[in-house]
């Protein structure tokens, strides 16, 4: 059975192949769908960050600007969240809003609510720790309901490379939380 990446990877680069040979109805479908893509990569990668929408909206500019650079001949995920990855880079650069969902959680949190502030602050801070490939793995398989089959099309990289990402992932975050507690 093919998987939802295989899925969304042949209908993308059809599309884009249309929306190149002019298609606009099929280059506004194809445009509609990466939105939501980039929205889920950009919360994967980077956190719920405060710019999130702006970050969506530059990448689809860029994919726009950029969409002559597409080759039919090759694979259209990696071309499309590269783009997406230095953009997103780009805008939050630029912002500096390096924030993310639990810093901004923490701030708005009233000072009396200690034992969820010190969770959440313990939670960010053990996570951060882990190596940036283990805790993508990490947030894809256990935050992100992914299947490692899937978090490996996802990333990129064989279903054996993510499942030893993900198995030296969570041997990490077990050894981080054992030295804290």
């Amino acid at each position: 059975m093919e998987t939802k990446f295989l899925e969304d990877e042949r209908r993308w680069a059809q599309w884009m192949a249309q929306a190149q040979r002019g298609d606009r109805e099929i280059y506004t479908r194809l445009l509609q769908e990466l939105g939501h893509a980039i929205e889920t990569y950009i919360r994967v990668r980077f956190g719920n960050i405060e710019t999130l929408e702006d970050c969506v909206q530059e990448c689809l500019i860029t994919i726009h600007t950029a969409r002559h650079t597409y080759d039919p001949g090759r694979l259209f995920r990696p071309w499309l969240f590269t783009l997406v990855r230095h953009k997103t880079i780009d805008v939050l650069r630029q912002r500096q809003t390096w924030r993310t969902a639990e810093q901004v959680e923490i701030a708005e949190l009233d000072t009396r609510d200690s034992d969820r502030l010190m969770r959440l602050l313990d939670g960010a801070r053990i996570l951060d720790r882990l190596a940036p490939d283990h805790r993508e793995m990490v947030a894809l398989a256990k935050y992100g309901g992914y299947t490692t089959a899937e978090a490996a099309a996802w990333l990129g990289i064989s279903e054996s490379a993510a499942k030893a990402r993900l198995q030296r992932g969570l041997s990490a975050l077990k050894k981080l939380l054992e030295s804290e507690g």
